[in-house]
């Protein structure tokens, strides 16, 4: 049975923020609000947390994981980052983007692409998502909420705690959610290639 916890969108409580954070240390597997669809989120590096959320979503082992991040600081710790890739990184965070990089081996294992060891890299644009990355200190490890057989991300609470109440360790209520997905674009090369058009302009990339 998950906990349900019910956070201002613009004004997180820090108290339900601290618990959720100690979730996510223990083990536990969340969902929780992002700029675009809910998210399903846990410690990174957490293999019984990532498979479960792999059987939650029936994901194969080529899905590309993201790492959730509050600021670009956290990024060249995971990824490679050049200083042209990093100022066109910062144009365009925090926005609706997954940019997918190269990893660096601080990376886990298991959250890379097996083949091109790659992985997604995202700076949301959203109060409680930020508050939850202040406060764990590192990114979040994450994959948007996209029920299997569904199209589109879950957007409300309410029903994301019907379908996965007994499948999760805390439900976020931070309000709805767009429906919309983030775009993908992968910048590993020049010019980069866009992978899934999403919320977010994508022509800057073109």
């Amino acid at each position: 049975m998950s906990q349900f916890f019910q956070i201002h969108p613009d004004n997180p409580q820090e108290r339900l923020i601290r618990q959720a954070v100690e979730i996510i240390r223990k083990g536990g597997v969340i969902a929780y609000p992002t700029d675009s669809g809910y998210a399903l989120g846990c410690h990174l590096g957490d293999k019984k947390a990532v498979e479960r959320i792999k059987r939650i979503r029936q994901l194969d082992q080529k899905h590309n994981f993201t790492l959730v991040c509050g600021d670009l600081s956290d990024i060249s710790t995971y990824a490679k980052v050049d200083n042209s890739l990093y100022r066109l990184l910062k144009a365009h965070t925090p926005g609706p983007y997954t940019f997918i990089l190269d990893a660096t081996t601080e990376v886990p294992r298991l959250l890379l692409h097996p083949k091109r060891r790659s992985i997604g890299v995202r700076i949301p644009e959203h109060a409680i998502t930020l508050a939850l990355l202040e406060h764990l200190g590192e990114p979040i490890m994450s994959t948007t909420l996209i029920l299997p057989d569904d199209e589109h991300p879950q957007t409300d609470a309410y029903e994301i705690r019907d379908v996965l109440e007994h499948a999760l360790d805390l439900i976020i209520d931070g309000g709805a959610c767009s429906m919309e997905v983030t775009s993908v674009v992968d910048v590993r090369e020049m010019p980069p290639e866009i992978i899934r058009v999403g919320k977010g302009d994508v022509s800057v990339f073109e």
